[in-house]
């Protein structure tokens, strides 16, 4: 039997959550990467010019989500093994907030909101 089985179970369950999170992230990064070819289809589609459409702001936040999703699972990965290590040391250790998991939350919010920002003015754009 392995000592403490199910404490390291649910930090490898913890993990594999932030890796899937991490998985999605990229994936919508490069979506949001890709998003100039809809609105170039879009703006084509319209039987007008559209002027004001910009497709340069996702093009870098895709790739700063690209690059979040690749931060997350660096920072994953250091919380798995130092949690790892905590479970198999023999005194009792404090749990606490990790800086930098605040800084990635922040990070996420500010592009969110960017992102609602971006999509509502191209919206206007093409209307």
């Amino acid at each position: 039997m392995i000592p403490h089985y199910t404490d390291h179970s649910a930090n490898e369950r913890t993990y594999l959550a932030w890796v899937r999170t991490a998985i999605s992230v990229m994936a919508f990064g490069f979506l949001l990467e890709r998003f100039d070819i809809f609105l170039m289809y879009a703006s084509r589609s319209a039987s007008r010019e559209i002027a004001g459409l910009h497709t340069h702001a996702s093009e870098w936040l895709g790739l700063g989500l690209l690059l979040v999703g690749a931060l997350i699972i660096v920072g994953a990965s250091h919380r798995f093994y130092r949690n790892r290590r905590a479970i198999e040391a023999a005194e009792i250790s404090p749990y606490g907030g990790n800086w930098s998991a605040r800084i990635m939350a922040t990070l996420l919010i500010v592009m969110a909101l960017f992102l609602v920002l971006y999509v509502a003015r191209q919206i206007a754009v093409l209307s």
